[in-house]
């Protein structure tokens, strides 16, 4: 089968306009009408609420536009610095496991982190990439939320380059109240959004070229 192919949008994409453009191209794909597909973009501020939200963790929701949206998962935050992946795949062509897809989905942020120096892991319990901070104190800095429809895929991933972490303030991310959120330039990393699009691009050759060709054995 073909690589998929890779848009990158240079200016904010609206929600509804990109959960429309998911919608189409999952059509196409499950038809063998076009290629996979995965969509590099960034949102303007908004909340996003999984089909797990819980009322109570939309703390100010006034704040931002909040869309519910059918992918897994809590509330949580998109907006300006942080790199959103759309990532649609025909899962038949790829060993049809669900859990390891989103094995896959972390694995690729795990290493597209290491290329910037950055140990991100997963935790028990705890959706997302996070980081040890240090004296017990752990930050997520990537989220995770997908939907899987006759075996194609859509939603993806949310890694947190360059935002403003104070609007994730105005929810309770993932759910989880005890630990805080990052960002690469947080963490004191100014990588800018070309590198880490590279960098995410050079991750996602290494860990999902493999899937092409066997069924996931982790």
């Amino acid at each position: 089968m073909p690589n998929p192919e890779w848009r990158i949008s240079d200016a904010p994409v609206d929600y509804p306009e990109a959960l429309a453009v998911m919608e189409e191209r999952v059509r196409a794909i499950r038809d063998e009408a076009a290629p996979e597909l995965v969509w590099l973009l960034e949102h303007p501020p908004l909340y996003t609420a999984g089909t797990s939200a819980t009322a109570s963790d939309l703390l100010t929701p006034d704040r931002f536009p909040v869309y519910q949206t059918g992918r897994g998962g809590q509330y949580t935050y998109h907006g300006p610095g942080q790199r959103v992946g759309y990532v649609m795949l025909d899962l038949k062509q790829r060993g049809a496991d669900v859990r390891c897809f989103v094995h896959d989905l972390e694995e690729w942020i795990i290493r597209t982190l290491a290329q910037f120096t950055v140990k991100g892991e997963r935790r028990d319990g705890r959706v997302g990439i996070w980081v040890d901070r240090g004296h017990g104190r752990e930050d997520k800095i990537a989220a995770i939320g997908v939907r899987v429809r006759r075996w194609v895929t859509f939603h993806g991933i949310a890694l947190n380059v360059e935002p403003d972490l104070s609007h994730f303030q105005g929810i309770v991310p993932c759910g989880i109240r005890d630990h805080g959120v990052t960002s690469l330039w947080d963490l004191g990393i100014t990588a800018t959004m070309d590198e880490v699009d590279m960098a995410l691009k050079a991750a996602f050759s290494e860990v999902f070229e493999a899937t092409r060709v066997r069924a996931c054995d982790t």
